[in-house]
């Protein structure tokens, strides 16, 4: 079974940047897919960004044009570069992986920007 791990998080001011990376063991698929969901205190759980393969991409429309997803060669990590960052993008940010009907999420990793 594959699981994930999430790593990166952390407090930045806004407009600054960080890069989030999640980790896929136990033998990640090349037809899976692979992202990043955020929830913030009182709010549900929403998606910022996933990958299918390498090339298939989706993203918020909040984040387009600041955050960019990306997958390692070998489809077992990928990253999450957020540039110029904004209080509102405070969060728990949680990777997942999902193949068929298997899913796998991390524990989360906390991104707080200050004003």
């Amino acid at each position: 079974q594959v699981q994930v791990a999430e790593s990166g998080g952390g407090l930045v001011q806004a407009g600054g940047s960080l890069k989030l990376t999640c980790s896929a063991s136990g033998g990640a698929s090349s037809l899976s897919t692979m992202g990043w969901y955020r929830q913030a205190p009182g709010k549900q759980r929403e998606l910022v960004a996933e990958v299918t393969g390498h090339t298939t991409k989706n993203y918020a429309d909040s984040v387009k044009g600041r955050f960019t997803i990306s997958r390692t060669t070998n489809w077992s990590a990928i990253f999450l570069q957020m540039n110029n960052l904004r209080p509102e993008d405070t969060g728990v940010y949680y990777c997942v992986y999902r193949r068929l009907t298997y899913e796998s999420w991390g524990q989360g990793t906390q991104v707080t920007v200050s004003s």
